[in-house]
């Protein structure tokens, strides 16, 4: 059965994956929860989404002020009950300009970004979904969740800490009617995208990301993973050899110049 969600909010809004996303869930009687750091960016998806004649209110928030999040989230419960949380917000760092690799600075931004940002902006939000026996969350992760590479560890391990989390989310919400749905993207058009460095496989627009991404949200799907070939490629990574992947991944070359 395909889901009609009245009050959507999304992390990461003002541009890829976060915009296009806000986009789609745009129609005549939905309010759009938009958050993101960048506010210029942020207005001009919310006049997108009201020229589709949803009722957007933006929030420009860093996802890791926990403080800040609670405050703006709780004012929009109030007012209209969110259904639907997207916590799409994330960073990349990856290797250096010198080719060093990344930093402990790094590595700790994109885990407080990636994955508590993540639990910002649900922490305050679950509540109300399980008081009222309904709702629906979407977290997304990446297909880099599934495969550490060596030029980006940090993003790595915060995708995999947020499908992890995730999935133990996802088991103990079913119960209380609150569907959890995971998100693994590979690569599609993106800011991000674009600093990587090397071969884009199966690489897709982001509003088809996003058509893949919204269809697997309205079916309540347990798992949103692609494309396919990279994704099983991946998950089935940890069967063979630790030395034979770390030699596949190596030749990849997917690295990530660091800002």
């Amino acid at each position: 059965m395909r889901r009609v969600f009245r009050s959507v909010v999304i992390t990461g809004a003002s541009r890829g994956l976060g915009a296009a996303l806000a986009r789609r869930f745009a129609a005549p009687g939905v309010t759009l929860g938009l958050i993101g750091r960048d506010r210029a960016a942020l207005e001009a998806v919310a006049a997108d989404c009201a020229a589709r004649g949803a009722a957007p209110r933006t929030g420009v928030r860093d996802v890791r002020d926990a403080a800040g999040m609670a405050a703006l989230l709780e004012a929009w419960e109030r007012t209209a009950p969110v259904d639907l949380a997207i916590a799409n917000a994330g960073i990349a760092a990856g290797t250096r300009p010198d080719g060093a690799p990344e930093g402990l600075a790094a590595a700790r931004a994109q885990v407080e970004v990636n994955l508590l940002g993540a639990l910002n902006l649900l922490d305050p939000l679950l509540p109300g979904m399980r008081r009222r026996g309904t709702g629906a969350v979407g977290l997304v992760a990446s297909l880099a969740a599934f495969r550490g590479l060596p030029d980006s560890p940090g993003y790595c391990a915060s995708k995999a800490g947020l499908w992890a989390y995730g999935e133990a989310l996802r088991a103990g919400l079913a119960p209380e009617g609150v569907r959890v749905t995971l998100v693994a993207p590979g690569f599609f058009d993106s800011a991000m995208g674009a600093r990587w460095v090397g071969p884009r496989p199966l690489s897709l627009s982001a509003d088809a990301a996003a058509a893949r991404v919204e269809g697997a949200l309205r079916r309540g799907a347990a798992q949103c993973v692609f494309p396919w070939p990279l994704g099983w490629a991946l998950r089935l990574a940890p069967l063979l050899p630790a030395r034979t992947v770390d030699a596949v991944v190596r030749r990849m070359a997917f690295q990530v110049r660091g800002e």
